[in-house]
């Protein structure tokens, strides 16, 4: 099987992004995320590359607590916000099986 460059593995993450906030299986915005972690909706939490450490502390202490999987992305937060359709987002959860599994393949 052949790897997949960097350059497409960052397409293919920006368009699951977009293709899942499409389909109502993305949440962005830190209080909805919050929300929805303790709700245990949520599958899969990415965070920016550029999220300040503070932001990142807010969520891991979150995410470990709750026990829900984190990984930090290479995309900065005007990426993810343009994926979306929306502005900047320095976090997005995921609560979908599918889009997890898509999305951990690639990260």
């Amino acid at each position: 099987m052949s790897e997949i460059s960097e350059e497409n593995k960052t397409k293919k993450l920006k368009s699951l992004l977009g293709f899942a906030q499409k389909s109502g299986k993305l949440i962005s915005g830190e209080e909805s995320i919050l929300k929805a972690i303790k709700s245990n909706k949520v599958k899969l939490l990415l965070i920016a590359s550029d999220s300040s450490e503070n932001t990142k502390e807010t969520y891991f202490n979150q995410v470990v607590y709750y026990n829900v999987p984190c990984k930090e992305t290479v995309l900065t937060k005007e990426e993810i916000g343009s994926s979306i359709g929306k502005v900047q987002r320095s976090a997005v959860a995921i609560a979908d099986e599918g889009f997890t599994k898509a999305i951990l393949n690639l990260v």
